[in-house]
């Protein structure tokens, strides 16, 4: 069974609010009805009511269930003023330049997020990447064990060879431009911690690089790889996250076992890999574009990580189904672990581990 259907199956016993700051957007709305109609929680969409309506008219979608905010009308906005206020990014601003802020809907959604009056956020879908990613930057805490925040694009996919359903995780594919050592460990870990988190599976991560195991290599990106590599495997077991950890690797030695052994790489991600660090936003961004184009898998994010809340930035080009997979993700990251698998051991993990 696709990731997806997994999810979506779990998450009707534990259903979430995801809030949607473009809510106006037609294939918004057509994500929201979906999220709605399988009864995975309650969309949230914010705009101009009439507009929304207008839009929902005009495509036939019904808007039962789905809630409709209008920032400034909304019983909140007083509340959000006084706690925008203060934040210590804004504590110098006057009401009016606050409210200019919050009226920008990427801002308003976020403070739904940071308070708790949403579970989890959906935006990007009409605004750059900046404009979507800077008020959760700006207003949601990272985690405490993480100084790096990041996101991952999640492949849904089935092996060509025994038709089974595969995941692959892959990051860092829109925030960070050239990461370091550090950050990129970072990356590893907290993509690792999602994906136990989201399949109840053991991560098996490869940092990845155009050499593997290089013993002659003087290049300094190979080296950083070599580096977060440790980092990675330092970090991951002073939390306690289940994981394998190896690089730096190539990607087919990564991913093929049979190139693997030929190329004489042991250890239990050779092979076997199924989250993939990349050293930089080109090689990632490009990696990911390429599979989704040439593949036509499903293919949900980015999805933020190191964030203390769950949220995703989509890609202005997402679909209707790109956008409701993506809240299905975020929304199911805000389920607490044991609940999301409360008797399921898929990968025979019967540790008491700590989840980023």
């Amino acid at each position: 069974m696709p990731l997806i259907s997994k999810l979506t199956v779990r998450l009707k016993r534990h259903p979430k609010r995801v809030v949607f700051p473009e809510g106006s957007d037609p294939r918004i709305l057509q994500a929201a009805r979906k999220f709605a109609s399988n009864s995975l929680g309650i969309p949230i969409l914010l705009g101009d009511r009439a507009k929304i309506k207008a839009n929902a008219e005009k495509l036939d979608i019904n808007l039962e269930h789905i809630r409709i905010i209008e920032p400034r009308r909304s019983d909140e906005w007083g509340n959000f003023v006084k706690k925008f206020e203060g934040l210590r990014r804004f504590k110098n601003l006057k009401d009016k330049d606050i409210e200019q802020y919050l009226d920008d809907t990427n801002y308003f959604a976020t403070m739904m997020l940071a308070t708790s009056q949403a579970d989890a956020i959906v935006s990007g879908a009409t605004s750059s990447a900046s404009s979507a990613l800077r008020p959760l930057l700006q207003i949601v805490p990272r985690l405490p064990e993480v100084n790096t925040v990041s996101s991952l694009n999640i492949f849904d996919l089935e092996d060509l060879e025994t038709g089974k359903d595969r995941e692959l995780f892959l990051a860092d594919c829109a925030v960070v431009p050239n990461p370091t050592s550090e950050q990129l460990a970072d990356i590893a870990v907290t993509t690792a911690a999602l994906r136990y988190h989201l399949t109840n599976k053991k991560p098996y991560v490869a940092l990845l690089s155009y050499s593997s195991k290089s013993v002659t290599s003087k290049d300094p990106t190979v080296a950083k790889m070599k580096a977060a590599t440790k980092m990675a495997r330092n970090k991951a077991r002073e939390l306690g996250i289940p994981m394998e950890i190896d690089g730096e690797l190539q990607v087919d030695a990564a991913l093929d076992p049979i190139t693997a052994k030929a190329k004489k790489i042991d250890g239990p991600v050779a092979g076997h890999a199924n989250v993939l660090i990349f050293p930089d936003l080109h090689s990632a961004n490009i990696a990911s574009k390429l599979v989704d184009t040439l593949t036509r898998a499903r293919n949900y994010g980015p999805i933020l990580t190191g964030l203390a809340k769950p949220a995703a930035e989509i890609s202005r080009g997402a679909s209707a189904g790109d956008i409701f997979g993506a809240a299905v993700m975020v929304a199911s990251q805000a389920i607490d672990h044991k609940l999301l698998y409360p008797t399921d051991n898929s990968d025979d993990l019967n540790e008491d581990v700590t989840i980023l």
